[in-house]
């Protein structure tokens, strides 16, 4: 039952509540907390924003701001009888608990749609026509068959708005941390590349933590250090935006990067174009996509599932220790 309260950057709100038994040793970067109240309630006191607020306060250092356990010590808590107490920390236990099974059953769905992806994409696992019928055999094809290079640059619009391309996100706005124009003065002509809804994206630099991806955003206009690719009709844009980010896709492209210096690493269009892959028909291709389609939406809900308790529960914990 003891409580260890994270106290470097405890705006991070990663405490543990120590439910195992026998005996272990903690980072000293955590405050080990014994309470005469009922431990579970007082754990979730810890997670208040007002808690919070409090020990920030009191905090030391700024990037990496901390809390002593004299000081933290000082703070006081809630005032509530040990039955309240106890009926508080067992519905937010409940809420606790149903949370982490929402987060496991992500995990699960995840890690199943990543072995059946290797599955599918080594043709250990075949689909079948709607009769019943096996389809063709995959064909080895140049990506420069299936892809037309985009390259047209001008200056941003509103029908092209500036945009940001986010590792494993793809075209998305511009937040504050990837807003940098302030820091430049390029005035109106500065030119940036033109995309379209469904168009395949990579960075040069930037593959191994994911950028690459499919325009699912619509008309933008995103740096011109991306390299753009209209996808033929005779590709499902979903089928090989799954296809294209395999781990084992993307050590291919990288034999094809040049430069020394990181920033002006460079896989020239032309090379991409002539990498070689095996592809399967239009059919086979969507078939893929909206068996894979699927598992997204289920990982999608589920995901939803989990803000909404969370929101549900930082409402019913603001009511319960007004």
């Amino acid at each position: 039952d003891d409580i260890l309260f994270q106290m470097v950057r405890p705006y991070q709100k990663n405490n543990l509540y120590f439910d195992k038994s026998g005996d272990y040793v903690a980072s000293t970067g955590y405050a080990q907390i014994k309470t005469k109240q009922n431990s579970r309630f007082i754990y979730q006191y810890l997670h208040l924003q007002k808690f919070v607020d409090e020990v920030i306060e009191r905090c030391t250092g700024t990037s990496y701001p901390a809390i002593n356990s004299k000081d933290l010590a000082k703070i006081s808590n809630s005032k509530s009888t040990l039955p309240e107490q106890q009926k508080i920390s067992s519905i937010l236990t409940a809420i606790d608990i149903k949370i982490s099974q929402l987060k496991r059953k992500k995990i699960l769905l995840e890690q199943y749609k990543k072995g059946v992806m290797q599955k599918i994409f080594s043709q250990e696992i075949r689909f079948k026509d709607d009769n019943g019928q096996e389809f063709p055999k995959w064909e080895k094809k140049r990506l420069g068959s299936i892809l037309n290079e985009r390259n047209i640059q001008v200056p941003k619009s509103d029908e092209y708005p500036l945009m940001a391309f986010v590792a494993n996100k793809g075209v998305a706005h511009k937040g504050e941390r990837y807003n940098r124009e302030f820091l430049v003065n390029d005035g109106d002509n500065k030119k940036y590349k033109q995309t379209e809804y469904g168009d395949f994206i990579y960075s040069s630099n930037n593959l191994e933590t994911g950028s690459i991806g499919l325009n699912s955003f619509g008309s933008a206009s995103i740096s011109p250090v991306y390299s753009i690719f209209q996808i033929d009709e005779s590709c499902n844009p979903q089928f090989l935006s799954c296809y294209l980010v395999r781990k084992i896709f993307i050590n291919k492209m990288t034999s094809y990067r040049q430069g020394v210096v990181y920033g002006q690493w460079r896989i020239h269009e032309s090379d991409f174009l002539k990498i070689e892959e095996m592809i399967p028909c239009i059919e086979e291709q969507t078939k893929i996509a909206n068996f894979l389609s699927a598992i997204d939406d289920k990982i999608t809900h589920t995901q939803n599932q989990i803000e909404k308790a969370e929101v549900w529960k930082k409402g019913l914990m603001q009511q319960m220790f007004v």
